[in-house]
């Protein structure tokens, strides 16, 4: 994660703010500058995709130029920066979207300011940690934690930063079933409430991008295990 340096502040968190409605963003960003976060807020998608790059991400879904999807989807493209999204929209479907896209988290309006710093700690928390994580292996499968990269047979996975979580911990854990509970706490946090729909949706897509559905085992009733087709 990138920090700021800041004159009497060694390392100071910058924030991009994301939401058009001032009623919500002007009391959300000064609730967080209270909380000593440095905030940037921005009313649009394409400002959003302008402006300089952050250390975290709020992203209203429901944005007057672009669809919020999109610009996710841009933003992840261009740096593994986590996000979080905030939408009027409850549905676990477009939760599953969401993550799809590269989300780190979604946030349901109406939401509580405590809520939103719990998720907002819990994200940076998984994000700091990296640093201190080793590497794993399995087969033809190599990880760098700290770089965070993940190769097969020397080529380079493109993976979003949760398919990386997720891969990491199951290549940890190696010909061991990794429940999915274990998951949802290492990979997403305890402030996680997503239904296991969501880890079945980025098995499936980290199965694609190995080439095998053999990968990643599913034990019913378990859950998962990786190891070399």
């Amino acid at each position: 994660m990138r920090g700021k340096q800041s004159t009497g502040h060694p390392l100071i968190m910058k924030i991009l703010v994301v939401e058009d409605e001032d009623a919500i963003a002007e009391p959300l960003a000064e609730g967080l500058r209270r909380e000593g976060f440095e905030i940037e807020r921005v009313a649009s998608g394409q400002e959003a995709l302008d402006a300089p790059l952050a250390d975290l991400v709020l992203l209203d879904l429901r944005l007057p130029d672009l669809d919020g999807l999109a610009v996710c989807r841009e933003l992840r493209s261009r740096s593994s920066v986590p996000i979080i999204m905030i939408t009027a929209k409850g549905e676990e479907v477009d939760k599953v979207v969401g993550l799809e896209v590269g989300a780190d988290d979604y946030v349901v309006k109406p939401f509580g300011f405590r809520e939103l710093l719990a998720r907002i700690r819990a994200v940076t928390r998984r994000t700091s940690l990296d640093g201190d994580r080793n590497a794993a292996s399995a087969g033809p499968l190599t990880i760098d934690g700290p770089a965070r990269r993940a190769t097969l047979d020397g080529r380079e996975l493109e993976l979003t930063p949760k398919e990386f979580d997720l891969l990491f911990l199951l290549a940890r854990e190696a010909g061991t079933v990794v429940s999915k509970q274990q998951i949802f706490e290492d990979v997403w946090g305890s402030t996680w409430y997503g239904g296991t729909k969501t880890i079945d949706v980025h098995v499936a897509s980290l199965r694609r991008k190995l080439g095998d559905p053999a990968w990643i085992e599913t034990v019913r009733g378990v859950g998962l295990r990786l190891q070399p087709p």
